[in-house]
């Protein structure tokens, strides 16, 4: 990997990381088209580079979660079905999925069908959850079983949890923040762990490239959260299911 692959994946990295396409999915695909080779380093920098993005959320909304021990408890309950299923399924995740070039491209197919279905189905009730504070912890727990379903590539963390919130009954705009929220304690686990049991073989011009793409993700991750919440204002996630059915059925046309 060269320095400039890793500005490139660091920016698709921040920018999609919080919208419903899969990020994870958008750097394997990036890594085939830059015939960036999937070695033990190549998947530890696109799980670290997320990190990056996820601590954009932290300077965006660290005061707001730091000093409300309320929704840290929240986000808690939402983390440990991730953390149980992530410990346990971690080298079935990094050895086997994230190599399966197949199951990505169809999970990107069928998640876009699935957002653009749901979002002609799903209509918000008058009395929708309207703030973090009131979800319930049963409800934080059902959406970080949601969150666990996107272990697999292709199947995006945020549209998951977006999507199972809103069934939930959550207005939009509280389960796009609370996503947002929930990404920091799994990307710092997953970063951590992952760092753990590759950190030390990594070289000097290694962690160099982490660092990259590390902070390139970051300042493009500030960028696509006040993109995101804009967005969201005064439109769905129907493009963005289109989208994805899009790239999939561009990517399957080059594995046939």
């Amino acid at each position: 990997m060269h320095y400039w692959q890793s500005i490139i994946l660091g920016i698709v990295e921040g920018f999609t990381e919080f919208l419903p396409i899969s990020s994870t999915a958008h750097l394997i695909l990036s890594g085939r088209i830059f015939n960036i080779t999937q070695t033990e380093f190549v998947k530890s920098f696109e799980i670290i580079i997320q990190l990056g993005a996820i601590l954009a959320i932290v300077w965006l909304y660290g005061k707001k979660t730091i000093l409300n021990l309320n929704i840290i408890k929240k986000v808690t309950a939402a983390f440990v079905p991730t953390a149980i299923f992530g410990f346990l399924l971690y080298k079935v995740f990094k050895n086997y999925l994230m190599e399966n070039f197949t199951i990505i491209v169809w999970s990107l197919l069928l998640g876009g069908i699935f957002i653009i279905v749901f979002e002609y189905w799903h209509r918000e009730k008058a009395d929708a959850t309207d703030s973090i504070e009131n979800i319930s912890y049963k409800h934080c727990f059902l959406i970080g079983l949601c969150q666990a379903v996107a272990m697999i590539p292709g199947v995006s963390r945020s549209a998951a949890t977006i999507l199972g919130g809103m069934f939930l009954g959550m207005k939009r705009k509280t389960i796009v923040e609370f996503s947002f929220l929930l990404a920091v304690p799994t990307m710092l686990a997953a970063t951590g762990y992952d760092l753990l049991k590759t950190g030390l073989t990594f070289s000097k011009d290694q962690f160099g490239l982490l660092l990259v793409g590390f902070l390139t993700s970051f300042f493009v991750a500030i960028i696509a959260v006040k993109f995101l919440l804009h967005y969201i204002q005064r439109r769905d996630f129907k493009w963005f299911g289109v989208y994805r059915i899009v790239i999939a059925l561009i990517f399957l046309l080059i594995i046939l």
